[in-house]
């Protein structure tokens, strides 16, 4: 890749940070110290209590171009962004930026919240590089776009979360960056407002203003991105699609403990459930889960309530439950022993971990006779980064 075509190089940067305070301003006394003697800082080692937020972090972005960047919560994804816009200097390494960069890294930034939304207009306009004259021309834009006109004269501090958020995107999206940097503060923003937003960066990237664009919102993701640089632990590894990005993300939530079955109830008083098999528990979209058990009654347990839910593995959002009441299948355990098969079947759920939990009770639910939570790994797919795979029909009438 050609100087000419790249926005933004990252080279082998690292920045430290301290976990104390007090240290942290007694290293801050001793680097200056030694600057003014000219013995420089000691910027390639951690000190006491020192920690690398970013390590030897590396990549290119082209002009134009999209970079989806995501990670855990600490991982280092807005350090790396106040890096790239000027905020902070690197410890070791090189950040080169060529254009004008407009950033969205923190709710309020640039604003002084004493001066009312007209005067933090002119003021962070000014930061981003705008002329007074610029300014005077896109005004009514801006303020029709952050949609604040009947407080636009009232001091910020009065703003919410989310008119800040306005205020902040529809200046920096009106000085026209070359490259546009947008963390996580557009999820504060009310649907109509972030719909107002997406389409706004979809007009500058047809300009070719280049973005880097930090969310936890894996379908914002998948749909506005090029490609994707995962950040964990300071390290950053990148990923030609953003499926492949996603899928490297979800991962990193997999714990060995994660995966192992709770066996909460296998049994009550005068039944007992033995030999639970379950045959997988890798599975792609559209497979089945099947559990299979025996069960020894020494009495007849009629109209038993088979209770089945499947969770998001990582937000614990549910996925899918019902009753075999709400299929009218009526379900009788006989005295002695028995086979028992429960079959889900054509599952959609995609690049996923999932838990299936069975729940077995007597009617009106006055004794839980079984009740297991079993993690399951989804697969995911090709070109599909959404949750849930559905088989699509595509017709070409003449």
């Amino acid at each position: 890749m050609s100087d000419d075509d790249v926005a933004v190089r990252i080279d082998r940067v690292s920045k430290k940070y301290c976990k104390s305070l007090r240290r942290s301003m007694l290293y801050g006394m001793q680097d200056i110290c030694r600057n003014m003697i000219g013995m420089g800082t000691r910027s390639d080692r951690t000190r006491k209590q020192e920690f690398w937020a970013l390590d030897d972090v590396s990549f290119e972005i082209r002009r134009g171009e999209t970079l989806g960047l995501i990670g855990p919560n600490g991982s280092g994804k807005t350090t790396l962004l106040k890096l790239v816009n000027g905020i902070f200097w690197p410890d070791k390494g090189t950040v080169a930026v060529r254009g004008t960069v407009g950033a969205l890294i923190a709710v309020g930034a640039g604003f002084h919240p004493l001066l009312s939304g007209r005067e933090n207009i002119y003021i962070n306009g000014a930061i981003l590089g705008m002329s007074k004259a610029q300014l005077d021309e896109r005004f009514d834009a801006i303020v029709d776009f952050a949609d604040i006109g009947d407080f636009l004269d009232t001091p910020v501090k009065h703003y919410s979360s989310g008119m800040y958020v306005r205020l902040g995107f529809a200046v920096a999206v009106h000085a026209d960056p070359d490259i546009m940097l947008v963390d996580e503060v557009l999820a504060v923003g009310d649907r109509g407002f972030q719909t107002k937003c997406f389409k706004r960066m979809g007009e500058l990237r047809e300009q070719g203003t280049t973005f880097i664009l930090v969310s936890h919102n894996m379908h914002t993701i998948s749909t506005f991105v090029d490609r994707v640089a995962l950040l964990d632990k300071g390290k950053i590894t990148e990923y030609e699609t953003a499926a492949e990005g996603i899928r490297a993300y979800t991962k990193l939530f997999i714990t060995e403990g994660s995966l192992d079955i709770e066996k909460l109830t296998s049994g009550h008083g005068d039944i007992r459930f033995f030999d639970v098999e379950i045959p997988r528990r890798e599975l792609a979209p559209g497979d089945s889960f099947v559990v299979e058990m025996q069960y020894e009654a020494e009495r007849r347990h009629e109209d038993v309530e088979i209770d089945i839910a499947i969770y998001h593995g990582q937000d614990a959002g549910l996925f899918y439950q019902a009753t075999n009441q709400a299929y009218q299948k009526q379900i009788d355990l006989r005295p002695g022993t028995h086979g028992l098969a429960i079959t889900i079947e054509d599952i959609p759920i995609c690049d996923s971990m999932a838990t299936m939990v069975i729940a077995i009770w007597s009617r009106q639910r006055t004794e839980q006779l079984f009740w297991w939570r079993i993690p399951v790994q989804f697969a995911g797919v090709d070109f599909s980064t959404g949750k849930t795979f559905l088989p699509v029909r595509y017709q070409i009438a003449d």
